[in-house]
């Protein structure tokens, strides 16, 4: 089936509209009418080759949501009309211990939802900056939030469970003193689920202009990180910190925050590396440096159904679909609160 997309030609070119081909259902695949996909800074990595191995044309959007429009004979627990969401994952071995232990988020056979091996047309998967997508309904999840939360619904395909994901293996929850660093579009989610799991959070920010904002999203105490007496104040004070930010910078002057046996966990995934940490900031009080990638797909349904019953939504900005490439530079300068949206409707407008 042709449908109508926005993708890019190559890397140093801007997206623009394209036409693409869908498979049509099999036996165990759901077919979704796209409403909403989400625009995340891998999205921006990909599209423009810096990180490798892309593959033209680049349909990227990893945080879809819409409906089901029709089903393979074989589907079970899903019917037409149906709200659900695709994250980043369409396919796996479902054979590894990964797998098996419902981690596909780890199969070195993982398939990601654009740029991705299949068989489809042209032979790499494409994603959710498009019309509809045709998924096996393994990789399909439940949406439980009111339909009139939809669009801030999306970015939790990602975001949300990039986040959600470290908090809960860490067992974040009452008692503890958890740090959020960087307030975007990971950041603003972490602040809201550790949040909700009950832990003291404290925002950590480069801006003084940002204090007001990281309370109304969950921060107990905000830290202004470039502030040397802030930041001294709560030396070795932290049982857990989630580190969101997307760019190089000294791993350090957080890691020396941890409590004896506290972690900081990375999620964010700079185009550079960041300086390598000092070995004293671990040894010195066994603190652990620790790195977790968006979570697997019986997780992803945990972090909805979490989020559905605490009322937590994204905050978004509805873009067109052609508004896309203003969007990418907007997101790159930090001038977004704190996630684009593409309205798929827009795709035929």
């Amino acid at each position: 089936m042709n449908i109508k997309a926005y993708g890019a030609l190559a890397a140093e070119q801007p997206l623009k509209p394209l036409d693409i081909i869908r498979r049509a259902p099999s036996a165990y695949d759901v077919q979704i009418d796209i409403a909403y996909c989400g625009v995340c800074h891998s999205d921006v990595h990909q599209v423009r080759s810096e990180w490798a191995g892309t593959l033209y044309p680049c349909v990227p959007g990893h945080e879809i949501v819409g409906r089901v429009s029709a089903l393979g004979g074989q589907v079970s627990g899903l019917q037409i009309g149906d709200l659900v969401g695709v994250g980043c994952i369409v396919d796996s071995c479902q054979s590894c211990a990964d797998c098996g232990d419902g981690l596909e988020n780890y199969c070195d056979h993982m398939v990601g939802t654009y740029n991705g091996p299949t068989s489809d047309s042209p032979g790499h998967t494409l994603g959710g900056y498009s019309q509809q997508i045709v998924v096996h309904e393994r990789y399909v999840l439940r949406i439980r939030h009111p339909e009139s939360q939809l669009a801030a619904v999306a970015p939790l395909l990602c975001a949300g469970i990039t986040t959600y994901s470290p908090l809960r293996h860490w067992q974040v929850g009452p008692g503890q003193k958890v740090g959020v660093v960087g307030i975007g579009g990971l950041g603003h989610m972490g602040l809201k689920l550790a949040h909700a799991m009950g832990a003291h959070v404290v925002a950590f920010t480069t801006s003084e202009s940002k204090r007001d904002a990281a309370k109304a999203l969950g921060a107990d105490e905000v830290v202004v990180s470039r502030n040397a007496d802030e930041m001294a104040a709560h030396a070795k004070s932290f049982d857990f910190i989630l580190n969101t930010v997307a760019a190089p910078h000294d791993l350090n002057a957080f890691l020396v925050l941890l409590k004896r046996d506290g972690t900081m966990t990375l999620v964010g995934a700079p185009a550079t590396p960041h300086p390598s940490p000092q070995v004293f900031s671990l040894i010195t009080k066994r603190r652990s440096l620790a790195g977790s990638m968006i979570g697997g797909i019986p997780e992803t349904q945990e972090m909805l159904d979490f989020c559905a019953s605490h009322g937590i939504v994204a905050d978004i900005e509805m873009i067109r679909a052609d508004e896309v490439n203003t969007a990418y530079e907007r997101m790159i300068k930090g001038d977004v609160k704190y996630r684009f949206v593409i309205d798929c409707a827009s795709l035929t407008a």
